[in-house]
């Protein structure tokens, strides 16, 4: 039986965090307490990598981080794909360099 998990603002729950977390019931009972836009940031942290075993690692790290009593990822800059408040100008300066970064690799 599949639990029901509740998504984000923006982000529906993956199928490989949804999995983990349905595994772990105390990692899923905190993700249902956590406000959507905190679980929108922790999934777009986790599919916005792009290296599968990142991603894996960071599917990991957001069962092991809750459980720790994290409420949202450390250092995450915010979703950027949220359209219901602009963009604030220091995360449009990541998301600038972090794609001229990649661009150059």
């Amino acid at each position: 039986m599949t639990r029901e998990l509740s998504n984000g603002v923006v982000h529906k729950v993956p199928a490989d965090l949804r999995k983990i977390l349905t595994k772990d019931k105390q990692a899923g009972k905190i993700w249902q307490d956590l406000t959507p836009l905190a679980r929108n940031e922790w999934i777009c942290w986790v599919t916005s990598v792009t290296l599968p075993v990142t991603r894996k690692r960071h599917v990991q790290r957001v069962r092991t981080e809750l459980r720790e009593g994290m409420r949202r990822p450390c250092c995450w800059y915010g979703c950027p794909h949220r359209t219901d408040k602009p963009v604030s100008p220091s995360v449009q300066n990541l998301v600038l360099n972090k794609k001229l970064i990649k661009r150059k690799e």
